[in-house]
């Protein structure tokens, strides 16, 4: 009888730079995923631009002698700078369901990584993503009367990159254990849209019904949306008055919260939901 050689099979450790270079590589894959798919791109456009110049001229004209020296427009622009980046976010996550059902993710989730190196880079592929498409509504800044301010650009690009980043880590936290796309795309209009419309995208946070006060003070995306609309205000030469009509501000029992804190708030929320879900993963097939 002759032996048989076998030839052993080693399968190589998971390592701190096995985990980097994962990280690259799904980040790699999802801004590839963006710039090939056009028919995304513009769709994810159409619904900000159609509020910005639509409903925010129909608004404007109501408002007009209510807000006189601004356009209205004006003050929406911080509001679809977000719901542009936010919307982007949640598709990017929502990708996930999509890589399941064809396999994809399987075979991510076999590779000698950690799952955490995978959640990372697709929260940062989808915050990237986002942030590219939300660079074009920057672009659109001198047509609704915003300057192109050099720190103001680096300043809303940062905080798109700090909403964008813990939006996608909450899409990713719903997607982990979903196994079809309608099922994720309708919890996430139940989820987000709500969340959008209460934090002061398309109107100003003063002088609200007291009911309405606590649930824009209790959503997440109002520490979003209020440090663009700061950074955008301290850019324009208005009337103290309208300035405190359209830009009062989050307040917690008559006490203003410093921009600061809304950030860290949002760090925080991103770095939990990020936790969430690794361990989310971690748990998965």
């Amino acid at each position: 009888m002759m032996a048989t050689d076998v030839v052993g099979v080693r399968i190589p450790l998971r390592s701190t730079g096995h985990d980097v270079r994962a990280v690259k590589v799904v980040l790699h894959r999802e801004m590839l995923r963006f710039v090939n798919d056009r028919t995304r791109m513009l769709s994810m456009l159409v619904q900000p631009v159609l509020w910005l110049f639509v409903m925010g001229t129909g608004f404007g004209t109501l408002a007009q002698g209510a807000i006189p020296g601004i356009d209205y427009r004006t003050f929406m622009y911080p509001g679809m700078i977000a719901m542009t980046v936010i919307m982007t976010a949640m598709f990017s996550a929502g990708s996930i369901v999509w890589d399941r059902e064809f396999g994809f993710l399987r075979e991510m989730l076999v590779a000698p990584v950690s799952r955490g190196a995978i959640v990372v880079g697709k929260c940062l592929g989808g915050a990237l993503v986002a942030v590219g498409q939300g660079v074009i509504i920057l672009a659109l800044a001198g047509a609704v009367g915003v300057p192109y301010d050099p720190l103001l650009m680096v300043t809303l690009l940062a905080e798109m990159f700090l909403a964008a980043f813990t939006i996608t880590a909450f899409g990713v936290t719903l997607a982990a254990r979903m196994k079809n796309m309608q099922t994720f795309f309708g919890l996430m209009q139940m989820a987000i849209m709500p969340m959008m419309f209460l934090s002061g995208a398309m109107f100003p946070l003063g002088n609200l019904p007291s009911w309405l006060h606590v649930l824009t003070t209790v959503n997440p995306l109002t520490y979003a949306v209020d440090p663009m609309r700061q950074a955008v205000f301290s850019r324009l030469d208005v009337p103290p008055h309208v300035d405190a009509t359209l830009n009062p501000g989050v307040s917690w029992f008559g006490w203003q919260v410093p921009v600061a804190l809304e950030l860290g708030l949002v760090a925080l929320i991103g770095a939990a939901l990020l936790g969430v879900a690794v361990a989310q993963f971690r748990r998965s097939e």
